[in-house]
């Protein structure tokens, strides 16, 4: 039985307040109580009272994501650790990942609550950054870990191997203006705009895409998802490089700095966003006939 909900709320999305008070009124009907919480935005912590990140989160049966995919990505990283589903109203342009159409989340919230809905598991990417041997930053990601220059575009250097049972292989280097390590789920995102596969939401895969590679034999890449992928910064690297993920955390990196992407070891729960919806959205952004 579902106890207690939390709300990740874009205000700066078309309806996003004027459905506000519907969901809170459901949710009380429901017995439900909730929390809303800052998608790092002031505007969201004025309005609405939110005191900061998620904490507890393990406390939560649903989180409800009231935005665009961007809302849906950081409440994923979140609370899929905790196990917590992800609610994703569409409040925005036709998304990838925020599937359900704001004026029908209604129907499908009574589904969720009688065990009925669709739940789609997106693979995640566990990200740790180590230098001189020990890890300085650790994180997670839904779409995509990018590393590129920090300023204005130049070509980065990197040293790149895969691991997994069986042993290290290296992948070569690369020397382009970035490279990207995108789930399924973000194989519609920068990656695909870099030229790299769309893949199933579904599949369990790392994609390894780079960034306008100056060595045309540079070329994405796929992965099984039991491999770690390893990115070395080289020593001979001189313009700043930042680890980007999603699209919204930065880590800066140094020459030397070793980054290891594999599979977490949890899921991303999104409620009635299956193959159905994506291979929908799909169709209609990429104008396919037929």
């Amino acid at each position: 039985m579902l106890k207690k909900a939390a709300l990740f709320v874009n205000p700066h999305k078309d309806f996003a307040s004027a459905i506000v008070p519907d969901i809170t009124a459901m949710l009380a009907d429901h017995a439900v109580e909730y929390r809303f919480f800052s998608f790092h935005d002031a505007a969201c912590a004025a309005e609405y009272g939110v005191d900061g990140t998620a904490s507890g989160g393990a406390e939560y049966g649903v989180a409800f994501s009231l935005g665009g995919d961007g809302t849906v990505l950081y409440a994923a990283r979140t609370m899929s650790s905790f196990g917590v589903p992800v609610f994703p109203i569409n409040m925005g342009t036709l998304g990838f990942i925020a599937a359900i159409p704001h004026d029908e989340w209604k129907p499908v919230f009574e589904r969720f609550l009688a065990g009925s809905a669709e739940i789609s598991k997106r693979l995640m990417l566990d990200v740790r950054i180590e230098r001189n041997g020990a890890v300085i930053e650790c994180g997670c990601c839904l779409n995509d870990a990018v590393v590129s220059a920090s300023g204005i575009a130049k070509i980065i250097r990197l040293r790149v191997k895969t691991d997994d049972q069986r042993g290290e292989l290296s992948l070569g280097r690369y020397r382009s203006d970035g490279l990207i390590a995108a789930t399924p789920t973000g194989s519609t995102a920068y990656s695909a705009a870099a030229g790299g596969p769309i893949i199933d939401p579904e599949m369990e895969a790392i994609i390894i895409t780079p960034i306008c590679p100056f060595i045309l034999s540079n070329r994405p890449l796929v992965l099984p998802s039991g491999a770690a992928v390893i990115i070395n910064v080289e020593e001979e690297q001189r313009s700043g490089l930042l680890l980007t993920m999603d699209g919204q955390v930065t880590v800066p990196l140094v020459p030397g700095d070793r980054i290891i992407i594999r599979k977490a070891p949890y899921y991303a729960s999104l409620i009635d966003t299956g193959r159905q919806s994506f291979y929908y959205a799909l169709r209609t952004k990429l104008a396919w006939t037929g």
